[in-house]
């Protein structure tokens, strides 16, 4: 029996970005060492997003009551942002509207928090039948073990589990690609 291998294929003509509430007010229940560095990653995403054409939709959870997006990705983020009060995305209408209007078939999944919107989130595209990239390096909860259970289970459901570095290279596809280098400089200030 062989593999279907297709749903670990990731193109930049395929694929959109989904960054779901890194908000102000959900910031300062992270751990800060694990928040950093997920920020660092999804930073380094939405910048590697747009030197390939890849579209950034952002979602913001009730940001009356929890804040908008943190100031360190908000201008990079600001092309198409969902207000939701459902945890997962898909239970947004104006979100699912916003994402067959790309028309693309590739979801690269980022944001907080791992075990309630972002899992709700990957099920819900799941179901409508979208290949969903889950960036381990580019989510977090506030809790490890409700950060590693939303991982495995996103993973037994469907997802691939991805690192940031892994989705831009895998969107590149070889080193003569124009943005190579750009997107190079981007993976090493990361660290």
């Amino acid at each position: 029996m062989p593999n279907d291998l297709g749903k670990f294929s990731l193109s930049a003509d395929k694929a959109v970005l989904v960054v779901i509430d890194i908000q102000e007010r959900l910031v300062p229940a992270m751990p800060q060492d694990v928040y950093l560095r997920m920020r660092a990653s999804v930073d380094m995403l939405v910048k590697g997003a747009n030197l390939l054409g890849v579209p950034v939709v952002t979602t913001e959870q009730y940001p009356q009551g929890i804040g908008h997006t943190v100031s360190e990705l908000a201008h990079a983020c600001e092309g198409t942002v969902i207000e939701k009060v459902s945890f997962g995305c898909c239970g947004e209408p104006a979100f699912l509207d916003a994402l067959k209007k790309l028309g693309r078939s590739q979801v690269v999944v980022t944001g907080m928090e791992a075990h309630v919107c972002v899992y709700q989130t990957v099920l819900g595209l799941l179901g409508d039948g979208y290949n969903i990239h889950l960036v381990r390096d580019a989510i977090c909860s506030r809790n490890k073990m409700d950060y590693l259970t939303g991982v495995e289970n996103s993973s037994r459901a469907g997802a691939v589990i991805a690192t940031a570095e892994m989705v831009l290279f895998q969107m590149l596809k070889e080193s003569t690609h124009e943005q190579f280098r750009a997107v190079s400089k981007l993976v090493k200030a990361r660290g």
